[in-house]
């Protein structure tokens, strides 16, 4: 029986955007997509997706859920680069114009198994009190052309921005092919699967 030796490891990101937590606001949708460097490629799932408008509970007064699935799978050659998962959620405003009520972002995480993550939420701020006053009039507050940029640390230094919100998300992850060039990411003896890692 032959060996084979791989040329590219694969990564399956399965999970869901739970919910969140902001406790000023209601009736919300979550904009999310994948970020990675350029030896990533995307190979089976949705790369970007958009969640349905969720509203406060009588139970919960300040969790908004959304259950939305995440499924994935990406292959490379390198970890330089791993997929980061962008998150901006919108609802509207007293004026009824969807705007932004916060950006963030997390690493998929690196070890195979279950993770839960809490993504801090952070919204663009004006820099003048003018500034602020005329984008609440005109219901059109700084928010980033490219939502992106949230991956990326260029460019980002002269922003002001102010805190506002998480977001819950879960992470059930699998690897295949990593420690057959080189990589250890998880415990020994972490296979389940014939191929795949899962703790």
């Amino acid at each position: 029986m032959a060996t084979s030796n791989p040329s590219v490891f694969l990564l399956s990101v399965n999970g869901q955007i739970q919910g969140a937590n902001f406790p000023e606001f209601d009736h919300l949708y979550c904009k999310f997509c994948f970020v990675y460097g350029h030896d990533w490629v995307p190979t089976a799932g949705l790369e970007e997706g958009i969640t349905q408008i969720t509203c406060k509970g009588k139970q919960s007064p300040h969790t908004l859920i959304w259950n939305f699935p995440l499924e994935t799978t990406f292959k490379s050659t390198n970890p330089s680069g791993w997929p980061q998962l962008v998150l901006s959620v919108y609802g509207p405003d007293v004026f009824g114009n969807d705007v932004v009520r916060g950006y963030g972002a997390t690493h998929i995480p690196i070890t195979p198994g279950q993770h839960t993550r809490s993504v801090p939420m952070f919204v663009p701020e004006p820099t003048w009190r003018l500034q602020k006053f005329t984008s609440w009039l005109l219901g059109r507050r700084p928010e980033y052309t490219d939502p992106k940029v949230v991956a990326h640390g260029e460019g980002r230094e002269v922003t002001r921005v102010r805190s506002q919100g998480f977001v819950t998300v879960s992470f059930h992850i699998m690897t295949k092919d990593m420690k057959k060039l080189g990589y250890d990411v998880g415990p020994s003896g972490a296979e389940n699967t014939p191929g795949w890692a899962a703790e």
